[in-house]
This record gives C-alpha cells, sequence and structure tokens, in this order.
C-alpha cells in the first residue's frame, strides 16, 4: 500500500472520529438538560410539598386582601417567618426560571395561580421592607416571577379545563 493511500484512510478515519465525536457530544448535552429539568422538577415539587412550605402558603393565602406591611408585621413572627419563607423560595424560584434552569412552564403549571395571589399579599410587607432596610433588591425575583406569572396570557386556563378528555383522548388511542 502506497504512503498516500494510508494517509488518505487516516484523514477519512480521523474525520469520521471528529464527526463521532460531535454527535454523541450534542446527545450527552441534550441528556443533561433532560436531567437538569427533571432534577428541578424534583427540587421544585419537594419545596412545594414540605409541611413547612405548606404550613407557611396556609397562612400567607388566608392574609386578608390590603393587609398593609405594618398590619402583617402585627400578626407575629410567625406570620413574618411564613412571609419570608414563601419570599425567599418564589425567590429562588424565579432565579433559577430566568437563568433557564428551571423552565417557566413548569413552574406556571405548579405554582402560577398561587404564586400570583402570595406575591400580592405580602407585596405590601416586601415594600415596606424595602423602605426600611434600604434594599430595593429585596424580594426583587420572586417579584419578577410574579409579574411573569399574571402577564396577559400566562395564567388563563385551567388545567383541569384546558386538559379535559386528555386521557380519554390518549389512552382510547392504545385500545
Amino acid at each position: 500500500m502506497e504512503l498516500q493511500s494510508i494517509i488518505d484512510i487516516a484523514q477519512l478515519v480521523g474525520t469520521a472520529t471528529v464527526i463521532g465525536g460531535t454527535v454523541f457530544a450534542v446527545m450527552q448535552l441534550r441528556e443533561f438538560r433532560v436531567q437538569r429539568r427533571d432534577a428541578a422538577a424534583g427540587d421544585l415539587m419537594r419545596a412545594f410539598m414540605s409541611a413547612e412550605f405548606a404550613s407557611a402558603m396556609t397562612t400567607v393565602m388566608n392574609l386578608p386582601d390590603g393587609t398593609s406591611g405594618e398590619q402583617l408585621r402585627a400578626m407575629g413572627r410567625e406570620t413574618e417567618r411564613d412571609a419570608t419563607l414563601i419570599c425567599t423560595t418564589f425567590e429562588t424560584i424565579g432565579v433559577l426560571v430566568y437563568e433557564e434552569v428551571t423552565p417557566f412552564p413548569l413552574v406556571m403549571a405548579l405554582s402560577g395561580g398561587s404564586l400570583v395571589v402570595l406575591w400580592r399579599k405580602v407585596q405590601p410587607w416586601v415594600l415596606m421592607l424595602r423602605a426600611e432596610q434600604s434594599n430595593p433588591c429585596d424580594s426583587e425575583w420572586f417579584q419578577w416571577l410574579a409579574e411573569q406569572c399574571d402577564r396577559p396570557g400566562a395564567i388563563k386556563v385551567p388545567a383541569y379545563e384546558k386538559h379535559r378528555g386528555w386521557a380519554a383522548k390518549r389512552y382510547d388511542r392504545q385500545n
């Protein structure tokens, strides 16, 4: 075999190796994104399913509409602690959505409507804290996330209406 033939074969093998490696890397990146999305979904579910979060959510959701920051504070340390837990949880989720670690549609499905109501309930208290502490960034990502969830078209059709008949459509085709 001639030297030029060996060189040509080596170049073909090298090119095939590079192409194969690139295809493999793209497949691995896709798999990583799926794993990251699934892990984020699990983390969100754990956050929302804890007894502590459920208790805090109940406290905040039961605040009368129009409760001022001062009124919330006057309700006691436990109420402020619950409001803080709600704020810090959704603050973290807001950053994760913005950085595209957690998909926005997943957050909408898990908490979109409740999130907007929770923000409305704690907003006067957060604004009071921002003024008291000269910190306009307090709960900034919670506010951002609530605004995204409340924008026109974001939350409108409840899942029980939007996906009515889903199981019948999906499983009747299989039978």
